[in-house]
């Protein structure tokens, strides 16, 4: 039978995430996910007045066809899909797969021309689209959770469909916080990290971009990170499996990168010029969210958590002008079970071992 929390999550996506009005295109992209999906989020769009445009995917197949790029073929590709985001107006992507380590296999270099040839094209839907992006529920998720099938499917609902407008005030206090605050120091268990967010501001996330969600970020200033951070949240990247990855810091740029797969790491650090500089830090707040299961969309959302992110920095208010084809959110749990830590801004304390301090903030916790 066909579970009416997919309806509702449809409408939540069309109409509070995306806003779709009269007339709006929408870009309906379908990766491995149920066709119960797609055709509830055309329902959803066609409720709305808008005008659905669907693509399907699948993994095998999209990991075959990297495995033979060539330059040539995904610029046609590039161009291709360039061309439909700038005539869309919004853009909604659901990604569900079976193994997330798919594409492990795939050499690093046919994974960087792929990378560096599409990155125009979620520059522009990042930019002038209003969209939004989430995972789909599957066994494999549920077996890197440590859940039931049935427990999973559960926790995913509960957690994509939470009142995220309830939780807007704190958030936008928070907000303010980032964006009058010039200098941060985070301390944890092998963490002792410093840099400037002088001149940058903020945005906080309810569900508008990312479901789940539940975040604020900003970017440090390019060249003002200084020290070294211990990440406790395993992580996936470009198919890999990442364990107790370590950065070491100077002028902004990473210096010295180890984890379970030391060689790895630094091959895609190595992917350009700014790679191993910084482009975002956020603080994660879904207080249904956690523990980690080795999806980024989950896991920088873990509450009492922040992510700093190699790679490139988003346009807008927290652009810090990196650049690279690399966006890799790496997460640090600091509530008491991952060893605790503190957050401050301008030397005062916004959070000690995962909970906000501040009167303002403490809807958040």
């Amino acid at each position: 039978m066909h579970d009416p929390r997919i309806d509702q999550l449809a409408r939540q996506l069309v109409r509070y995430s995306t806003k779709v009005k009269k007339g709006d295109r929408v870009w309906i992209d379908c990766f491995d996910v149920p066709n119960t999906v797609a055709v509830a989020l055309i329902r959803a769009v066609v409720e709305a007045k808008g005008l659905p445009i669907v693509k399907l995917h699948d993994s095998v197949v999209s990991r075959e066809l990297i495995l033979h790029a060539t330059e040539e073929q995904y610029d046609v590709l590039a161009r291709n899909n360039l061309d439909l985001m700038k005539e869309t107006d919004c853009y909604i992507a659901v990604r569900g797969s079976h193994n997330i380590t798919e594409n492990s296999d795939v050499p690093n270099n046919q994974m960087q021309m792929v990378m560096g040839r599409m990155r125009p094209v979620l520059n522009e839907r990042i930019n002038h689209t209003r969209w939004c992006v989430l995972r789909w529920p599957t066994s494999s998720m549920a077996q890197q959770a440590g859940m039931s099938t049935q427990q999973f499917e559960d926790f995913f609902f509960r957690v994509c469909l939470l009142d995220y407008a309830a939780l807007l005030p704190a958030m936008n206090a928070l907000k303010k916080t980032f964006d009058k605050t010039k200098n941060v120091h985070i301390k944890g268990p092998g963490t002792d990290l410093r840099f400037s967010m002088k001149g940058l501001k903020s945005r906080a996330c309810g569900g508008e971009h990312n479901i789940p969600d539940g975040e604020v970020f900003s970017a440090p200033v390019k060249n003002s990170v200084e020290g070294h951070i211990s990440f406790n949240a395993p992580s996936i990247y470009q198919g890999i499996a990442f364990d107790s990855v370590k950065l070491e810091f100077s002028k902004g740029k990473v210096v010295k990168a180890a984890a379970n797969n030391t060689a790895a790491i630094n091959k895609i650090l190595d992917s350009d010029e700014g790679a191993r500089y910084v482009g975002e830090f956020a603080i994660g707040f879904n207080r249904e969210i956690r523990e980690p299961m080795r999806d980024i969309l989950f896991d920088e959302k873990i509450a009492g958590s922040f992510h700093f992110t190699p790679g490139q920095a988003y346009e807008g208010p927290a652009d810090n002008g990196n650049r690279s084809q690399v966006h890799w959110d790496l997460v640090c749990i600091q509530r008491p079970e991952y060893g605790g830590g503190e957050i401050y801004f301008d030397d005062r304390l916004i959070r000690k071992d995962g909970k906000f301090v501040l009167p303002e903030l403490k809807p958040l916790n």
